[in-house]
């Protein structure tokens, strides 16, 4: 019989009995002690010993077959200290022939090991932790074997996930004095806020660890013949992807894109998945156990560009995972507990809809954008997210209690009950808040000085036109219509466009709503479009211009529309639109489909308002031509604030070095609104500053009466509004924004005179 061969069914001999033991009734010590034993038997090696970490990081010797019995309990090393602390310390295994030579070897009298010559230790990992080591040593002097390493390190594995069931199983009196493996001391993280408000809940993994027991395999040869199988669909759904099959890839370079696609095709990490069947995992404990090895191993580098690698390695994983377990059926929704605070590394729009919308309390991202598509339907649902919220999936659990701040960006994880009790006062006071808001529902937003304001809402699906009349806005103030196409795996029929504009107008009742047509491209591709892989995508290919190039699917939305609108008013405004030029081609095209529509003898809107949005600074400093063709303006403040500071929105390391309150900035939105005014064009803005109370008031002050913005920004900023002077602010602006201005930013200047004339923000 082949050597490999022998050896693999040796493995899975020691599976099996480890397997056995799994159902034993014993305290925690004797089954580890029942463990080695059978470690040291089967591997047919003179020493078998587990190091578990106590807190603090030291590893205590917490069972041996082979070494001194004396030193279980007794004998300690610290992270990195001796070979067994290189081990934990590294994340890596590490083979020796003559132990005592290596330079790091550090010797315990008291357990005799000064006779064992031979050295393998292998890390204990679980997710990105390394929970303590597994060494096995022969009197003799050699080296292991490439398949007894394989070996140990899959045993490695099952036993981190045993010994953290085992601990919390486990009552006081059978866990290990001061060996804690299980995340139970307090964390505090810090992020960005990308929709605000309070949450006091439970932990809810995207990406669960899976239990021991579904880490070995019955049936060996089955798995490999599911792992291939499993590959191969990982690699053709990373062909569709990378050509523009998933949206939270194409802001990516083409190098990038290729990139991604070379680990699906990666021979190492394809035969790390191999070995690790072969070994005697299921297909889904071979693929945790790669992805533990190089969450482990990519944590500890320095090297930016290779920690950043773990995101593609962890997608992948996650990626096959899914495809191992089926996903979920069709039209389901994922399980998860009440009041969830559900941790992902991102989450894209349509995987957020899967979730339970009534027990999802609140999200927690690793990465993430505040204009990604996830914090805007946040936003809407009136759900608290932060992001960029580095290392928190190593340190959660599953049914961890959350404290989620979406005002200061700060994540607790299992809080001290002092902590709580803290907490839950604030969200206490925030309801009563909210209460004092809810009454201002039904008033109308007037300024001190007289002048109106219209708060409207941001929508884009069906499940955001409850918040119309939840939080009392004056109607819609965009409705992004290309959310419809991006959460479906089919481009959407003209009926079901139709109905989705229907829906949205009779919702709104005698209130406006505004339909922004399809903005795609950049960040937002189709699920069954090709994409057109560019350098620089947010100044590329997309929105309007895609819409005059291929003009079909643009009057495809355009005839929904206009049915939709029929026997009503019907406001329809284009995005990115650079030249006035654009905007009359895009106007031509709508009233082609109303020419047609009225041809063919179909009711047709009462009243036709086509609008433009302002999203770049060439329109804007062309406000007064573009007033002589459109009948109103909206200015998208998110992507007029990139392209007028240079730095892309979904970029974490620009994103946030410039203030939206820069006198500049100030500056070219009075002059969008002066201009606007001198022709008689009603102006709104609609990006995410409308909703931020402070950011809102100045503009007021500018001259803008409509603001479009998130359902949980509407009750903070009325109330502003309501204690505003505008006219009195737009006097203290002024001089701060002009030409001759030196500062960075107007905010605290505005902050202190909002506080001192008594407007809440």
């Amino acid at each position: 019989m082949p050597q490999r061969e022998t050896s693999a069914q040796n493995t899975l001999g020691l599976l099996r009995e480890i397997r056995g033991l799994m159902a034993g009734e014993e305290k925690v010590q004797a089954r580890l002690d029942k463990f080695v034993t059978v470690i040291a038997g089967k591997m047919n090696v003179d020493v078998a010993s587990i190091y578990l970490q106590r807190r603090g990081g030291t590893l205590e010797l917490c069972a041996t077959q082979g070494l001194d019995p004396e030193s279980v309990h007794t004998t300690r090393l610290k992270s990195g200290e001796g070979l067994v602390g290189q081990v934990a310390y590294t994340a890596r295994a590490l083979n020796l022939a003559d132990a005592a030579g290596h330079p790091m070897f550090a010797y315990k009298p008291e357990t005799g090991e000064d006779k064992f010559r031979s050295f393998l230790g292998v890390p204990m990992l679980r997710g990105g932790r390394t929970l303590g080591v597994l060494v096995i040593q022969s009197a003799a002097a050699r080296i292991f074997t490439e398949d007894e390493v394989e070996a140990l390190q899959t045993v490695a594995m099952i036993l981190a996930e045993i010994a953290i069931e085992d601990e919390r199983a486990s009552d006081a009196a059978g866990k290990l004095s001061g060996i804690r493996l299980s995340l139970d001391r307090p964390e505090t993280y810090s992020g960005k806020a990308f929709s605000t408000g309070l949450v006091y809940g439970k932990a809810h993994l995207h990406v669960p660890p899976m239990l021991a027991g579904a880490l070995i395999a019955e049936d060996p040869h089955a798995e490999e013949l599911r792992l291939e199988d499993g590959i191969k669909r990982l690699r053709a759904d990373v062909d569709v992807l990378v050509s523009g099959d998933a949206a939270n890839l194409t802001r990516a370079s083409k190098e990038i894109f290729e990139s991604y696609r070379m680990f699906a095709y990666d021979r190492k990490w394809v035969d790390r998945l191999r070995e690790a069947v072969h070994s005697g995992l299921t297909a889904e404990g071979a693929t945790e156990r790669v992805r533990n090895e190089h969450r482990a191993r990519l944590q500890k580098a320095r090297d930016p560009y290779l920690r950043a690698r773990l995101h593609d390695l962890e997608d992948l994983a996650n990626r096959m995972l899914r495809i191992l377990s089926g996903e979920k059926s069709s039209g389901s929704k994922l399980a998860m507990p009440e009041n969830a605070v559900l941790f992902a590394r991102d989450l894209g729009p349509a995987e957020l809809l899967d979730y339970d919308s009534d027990k999802l309390r609140g999200i927690v991202l690793e990465e993430g954008s505040p204009s990604s598509h996830t914090a805007i339907i946040c936003r809407a649902l009136g759900v608290p997210l932060v992001g960029r919220v580095s290392g928190v999936l190593d340190n959660v659990e599953n049914g961890d209690v959350v404290l989620l701040d979406g005002e200061t960006a700060d994540i607790n994880i299992r809080p001290l009950e002092t902590v709580q009790d803290g907490f839950k006062l604030r969200m206490g006071a925030r309801g009563e808040l909210q209460k004092a808001f809810d009454a201002l529902k039904g008033k109308p937003a007037i300024t001190k000085d007289g002048r109106p304001i219209s708060l409207q809402l941001n929508a884009g699906l069906l499940v955001d036109l409850p918040q119309i009349d939840i939080s009392g806005a004056d109607g819609i103030g965009l409705f992004r219509t290309e959310f419809q196409f991006m959460v479906s795996e089919f481009m959407p029929r003209l009926e079901a466009q139709t109905d989705l504009y229907h829906k949205a107008i009779m919702a709104a009742g005698d209130r406006p709503v505004t339909f922004r047509t399809l903005d795609l491209g950049g960040d937002k591709i189709l699920p069954y479009s090709d994409p057109v892989p560019e350098e620089n995508p947010a100044l590329g290919w997309r929105s309007i211009r895609i819409a005059l190039d291929r003009p079909g699917l643009m009057r495809y939305q355009l005839r929904a529309l206009v049915a939709a609108g029929a026997g009503k008013n019907l406001r329809v405004m284009f995005p990115m639109v650079a030249t006035v030029d654009e905007f009359i081609a895009a106007k031509a095209l709508f009233h082609k489909e109303v020419q047609r529509a009225s041809r063919s003898g179909a009711e047709l809107p009462t009243k036709i308002e086509v609008g433009v949005m302002m999203e770049t600074p060439a329109l804007a400093w062309s406000v007064n031509a573009i007033c002589d063709h459109a009948d109103f303006v909206s200015v998208g403040a998110n992507d007029l604030m990139q392209f007028f500071f240079a730095a892309d929105r979904d970029n974490a390391r620009v994103s946030d070095r410039y203030d939206v309150l820069h006198p500049a900035a100030m500056s070219i939105m009075r002059f969008i609104a002066q201009g606007c005014e001198r022709h008689n064009i009603p102006v709104s803005v609609c990006g995410e500053i409308a909703g931020r109370p402070l950011e809102a008031m100045c503009l007021i002050a500018l001259g803008y009466d409509t603001l479009s913005m998130s359902g949980t920004g509407i009750g903070p900023v009325k109330a502003a509004a309501m204690n505003l002077d505008a006219a009195k602010l737009r006097a203290f602006l002024d001089p701060l924004i002009s030409i001759h201005s030196r500062l960075n930013t107007v905010r605290d200047h505005v902050k202190d005179w909002c506080e001192k004339e008594g407007v809440p923000i």
